[in-house]
């Protein structure tokens, strides 16, 4: 059956599946049974294995050359990550939607209200918002990339409104989106004065065109200025500086699980939307036969959009150490590490197509399971009834959660890049990379703000495991659910286990890949319908 789907159709498969997932899981989310309600967060795990299971078949070499894409194998890589970290993202909010509505619905003080309940709604938009940040990667146009970036960003604001209780989920939700408004006003701009330096809508033919104008003046300044806009704009959703600000206080403000998700899946997708652009552009040493048959061989991005990655990269890895290391709440010290974090991957993108593309990728994998397995840890234990946010309520977990002590302090020692942990080889490969594209000044910045780092991700290790118990500590306890605790400690030994599987996940980011390069060196009209 998929053989005799056109090939741009074929390759939507994953995406047909989470939809199907997502409306299944919002119309089981209204019924009267408990099981059914509680049966939902596996329901979406289901849909996210499936979609995984999908790839390997519809993505094929004649499928990918078929959609005429950019970067053709580039899902068969992103899609199943973006699967694989959902799955436990679902199992660490295990318990956690609608908890206190459960709770008094099954001690009978409060009768079952459809309209209330939120947990299918949540999982419905979880799905929708993964799915978008698939549809990235086949993308063949400035109004499908748009809506793709728009559909990964819509629903994590209901995410973070609905996904907890109290008021203070509600403001996060708010400031969210009023900034990613601001966002998407900024890089939909940017589309447009591309489309008009251009003249078409197409990637393809966006790149043949700036490839063209390469060969001749170079790139005009109206391209050039909606490539700014662009990137300043999707640098909301990669928490990077300028458009940083929104997130110590939505990391702190929305649940826990939901910041799991915000820290990951759009960060991944605006990564993915980013390298797109700038392949349109063109990195060093690419080779490229123009329409009119030049072939160009490009010296490097504009120096003006060369300036403003350096610049967000610098920026970012510095104001985002300097934060985390005033916080003292938890969450937010987390928020102003993924704002460092998101620094550190923009030096894949200046090192460009090859080795710096394969260890963004290979980067945001290790990012994924480090940061996923301190979140999911985080919401393994609570005090009070309440989810932990402040180091004193972490001093001495070891003497009553040994095993989410142990979780945290690997996850900040990985995090920090300390062998033989796989943010180590991460943080190894982007290095690398940059000093290879000659960029020696970011390489000894990202160097020192990450040994900055280690002062705050330090402390992360020992407040659980060496600082004496606290009286607020003494109150914590384990969540009732115990999958939490399995995604915390299934991811934590991941830190380690992959480490022993760089090669591998290379290869298999190589792979999909290495289109960036290849994509920039064959004759453009063989490439359109």
């Amino acid at each position: 059956m998929i053989e005799s789907l056109s090939p741009r159709l074929a390759l939507l498969v994953p995406e047909m599946t989470l939809f199907v997932g997502a409306v299944v899981v919002a119309v089981l989310g209204l019924s009267k049974q408990r099981s059914v309600r509680e049966a939902l967060p596996f329901i979406t795990c289901a849909a996210l294995i499936a979609s995984i299971v999908a790839v390997p078949f519809t993505w094929t070499d004649d499928n990918a050359q078929g959609a005429h894409l950019l970067l053709p194998m580039l899902g068969r890589f992103v899609k199943p990550l973006l699967a694989a970290m959902g799955v436990w993202l679902v199992l660490l909010s295990v318990g956690s939607v609608d908890r206190r509505m459960e709770e008094l619905i099954a001690r009978g003080r409060q009768p079952f209200d459809a309209q209330k309940v939120a947990r299918g709604e949540y999982y419905a938009f979880f799905l929708l918002s993964l799915m978008g940040a698939m549809l990235l990667c086949n993308a063949h146009d400035l109004i499908w990339l748009f809506l793709a970036i728009e559909l990964v960003s819509l629903p994590t604001y209901i995410m973070v409104a609905v996904g907890g209780n109290g008021s203070r989920p509600q403001e996060a939700a708010v400031k969210y989106f009023f900034l990613g408004a601001m966002s998407t006003a900024v890089f939909l701009y940017g589309f447009a004065l591309l489309y008009g330096s251009t003249g078409s809508l197409e990637l393809l033919v966006i790149r043949d065109s700036l490839a063209t104008q390469a060969a001749g003046n170079g790139i005009d300044s109206l391209a050039t200025i909606g490539i700014v806009l662009i990137l300043l704009g999707l640098c909301f959703k990669i928490t990077a500086v300028p458009m940083h600000f929104y997130a110590p206080d939505v990391y702190e403000g929305a649940p826990t699980h939901v910041t799991a998700f915000l820290s990951f899946v759009p960060k991944t997708a605006g990564f993915t939307a980013l390298v797109l652009i700038l392949t349109c552009v063109g990195w060093t040493g690419h080779a490229l036969i123009a329409p009119d048959g030049v072939r160009v061989q490009y010296l490097g991005l504009p120096t003006p959009i060369s300036a403003i990655l350096w610049m967000i990269a610098v920026l970012t890895m510095t104001l985002g150490n300097l934060g985390a290391l005033l916080q003292t709440s938890v969450k937010r010290m987390l928020a102003y590490s993924s704002i460092a974090h998101s620094g550190y991957l923009v030096l894949g993108l200046i090192a460009g197509a090859g080795a710096g593309i394969d260890a963004l990728y290979l980067y945001l994998v290790a990012y994924g399971v480090m940061t996923i397995a301190t979140f999911a840890a985080l919401a393994a234990i609570e005090r009070r009834g309440e989810e932990i946010n402040s180091f004193s309520d972490l001093a001495g977990l070891r003497v009553r959660h040994p095993a989410m002590a142990w979780v945290i302090a690997l996850c900040a020692l990985s995090l920090v890049g300390m062998p033989p942990f796989i943010g180590f080889f991460g943080k190894i490969y982007l290095f690398i990379a940059a000093f290879e594209a000659n960029q020696l000044g970011l390489v000894i910045a990202a160097v020192l703000n990450s040994a900055v780092s280690g002062l705050y991700y330090l402390r992360l290790a020992l407040v659980p495991l060496v600082s004496p118990p606290s009286a607020r500590s003494q109150e914590v306890t384990r969540v009732p659910s115990r999958w939490p605790q399995t995604a915390a400690i299934v991811c934590g030994v991941a830190t380690i286990a992959l480490s022993a599987a760089v090669g591998v996940l290379l290869q298999a980011v190589r792979t999909s890949t290495d289109s960036a390069s290849a994509s920039a060196s064959h004759t453009s009209h063989s490439n359109h319908p």
